[in-house]
């Protein structure tokens, strides 16, 4: 296919000097166009097209700025760099003001000129050949490391990798790249789920370098700022990915500073098993165990239920660790009049040491997309799913607090999820009773069976710290991006739930999750 060839308009009252560049320009298949004053750059403009336009500041006639004004009436989106001899700050001022996109000094010389049609012509071209070169090298790379016998250190550098090459090709979505990127993420899962099989119940004994895992987040991050002074607030929102949470970082990015850790998810990577033991600072098996009165996670449980108690199972945690925190804030915001109710009120909770804020929205934005078909048509993939999830943080009470709370003085902020979701792509049999619970990642009940490369089959559910709910209840946890389907109507519920966002299973996605320390600018 041909290159475009780029149509540029350079407005000089002298042009004849500027004679030089405008050859060059020529002469790297540039189609370059020129007027001497702005009602003849005007005229031209109105009349066809230009994808940029050098324009000077100080001609007979109408001034540039004056130009610049009705240019950008003609065509907003259309690259306009100013060059001019004029140095003052307040032209450069009142220029940005009035939307130029770059500015020159006289007198400039060819590559500058060249620069900036690179920049602002060429730069998705460039970028998507450059994006291209380095993943490629990349994909080589790692297509030969997940044959090796990897540790966490090395699977969580993979995934982070995984990530950042995700949301670059988002910019450089002809690059041809998509398919290519997904498939390495099937095999990558496909490698980590064999890691985790064999390694989970190691770490849960402390074995194995493990990573830290949900039920030591307390202990590892936030005992020391509760110890200093100034408030402690801790933020659990219910189902972030890294993604999610590089794009809200990229918004907070004018607020904060950012020490980012990671941790695993337990298993199964499901709210009423990794939340409870977030706020427990104990696995599932030993909250049944010593707050049995706490722990209501069973197939016939509702789920508001099973997340009743995470204000008490914190306040416990409090007094194992002989804090002198008597009392605590404990927020849940599922909806989105009192986000912004608490939004408004955030600075009323500094007085306290610790306020704890867990955030359904994500959770909420991944379920709905399942249910609703307009937003699987506005997020049809995950590079969408990203952008929704940038849209709505934008006008979240989240984000508002956030703002907020970055002007208290000695305030620390702790950021985390308790799992992550993946795009669940292929569906497979499941078998049970009808007292089998219905997640579609995981599930528990009498001989509830899938075959062996689908899923974890756990028939002792203890040494996996989680409570066995009878004798003959066995648990079943679904690998890389597989979902169960029971035989019963098997096509309707296959084709309903292919392509939305679960979690409670083992994948990348789900189970390597940030932990996020904010730092005030």
């Amino acid at each position: 296919m041909d290159q475009k060839k780029w149509k540029i308009l350079w407005i000089d009252d002298e042009i004849e000097l500027l004679r030089p560049h405008i050859i060059l320009l020529k002469q790297r298949e540039y189609d370059v166009f020129t007027a001497t004053n702005g009602e003849d750059a005007i005229e031209l403009a109105r009349n066809q097209h230009f994808d940029m336009i050098f324009l000077d500041e100080m001609m007979v006639g109408i001034s540039g700025l004056e130009t610049l004004t009705v240019l950008k009436d003609i065509d907003s989106n259309t690259p306009v760099i100013m060059v001019t001899k004029n140095e003052a700050e307040s032209l450069m001022e009142e220029a940005i003001g009035l939307k130029i996109d770059d500015y020159l000094t006289k007198p400039v010389n060819p590559a500058q000129i060249l620069a900036a049609c690179k920049k602002f012509l060429e730069a998705q071209r460039i970028g998507t050949e450059k994006f291209t070169q380095n993943y490629l090298m990349g994909f080589n790379e790692i297509s030969q490391r997940i044959m090796d016998k990897l540790n966490w250190t090395e699977w969580l550098e993979i995934y982070i990798k995984l990530v950042n090459w995700s949301m670059e090709l988002d910019k450089y979505t002809e690059s041809g790249m998509q398919q290519t990127l997904q498939d390495q993420w099937r095999d990558c899962n496909a490698a980590f789920s064999k890691f985790v099989e064999d390694n989970y119940v190691p770490w849960l004994n402390g074995k194995g370098e493990p990573p830290i895992l949900s039920h030591q987040i307390l202990d590892k991050y936030l005992t020391n700022h509760i110890k200093t002074p100034g408030p402690t607030f801790f933020f659990v929102i219910d189902c972030m990915r890294l993604d999610q949470w590089l794009v809200m970082e990229e918004l907070l990015s004018t607020h904060y500073t950012f020490k980012t850790d990671y941790y695993s998810s337990i298993l199964p990577t499901a709210t009423p098993y990794s939340r409870n033991a977030i706020f427990a600072g104990m696995t599932p098996l030993e909250i049944k165990k010593y707050y049995p009165q706490w722990w209501s996670v069973d197939s016939n449980s509702e789920d508001h239920k099973q997340n009743a108690y995470e204000k008490d199972l914190l306040e416990s945690w409090l007094q194992r660790k002989r804090t002198d925190i008597n009392k605590i804030n404990f927020i849940k915001i599922f909806d989105t009049e009192f986000g912004k109710k608490i939004e408004r009120e955030i600075t009323q909770y500094t007085g306290s040491p610790l306020t704890a804020i867990v955030l359904n929205a994500v959770d909420m934005i991944a379920h709905s997309r399942s249910d609703y078909a307009i937003l699987k048509e506005i997020a049809p993939d995950e590079s969408a799913y990203r952008s929704l999830t940038r849209s709505w943080f934008m006008h979240s009470s989240l984000f508002g607090m956030l703002k907020t709370l970055s002007t208290i003085k000695n305030i620390k902020i702790v950021i985390t999820t308790d799992h992550g979701s993946i795009r669940c792509m292929r569906g497979v049999k499941v078998l049970g009773d009808r007292d089998t619970s219905t997640c579609l990642r995981y599930k528990f009940g009498k001989n509830v069976k899938a075959e062996q490369r689908h899923a974890i089959q756990i028939s002792d559910p203890e040494i996996y710290k989680i409570p066995r709910t009878g004798i003959t209840v066995n648990n079943i946890i679904a690998k890389e991006d597989y979902y169960f389907v029971y035989p019963t109507d098997y096509h309707h519920y296959l084709q309903r739930y292919r392509d939305s966002f679960q979690h409670g299973g083992i994948s990348l996605e789900e189970m390597i999750l940030p932990v996020i320390t904010l730092e005030p600018k």
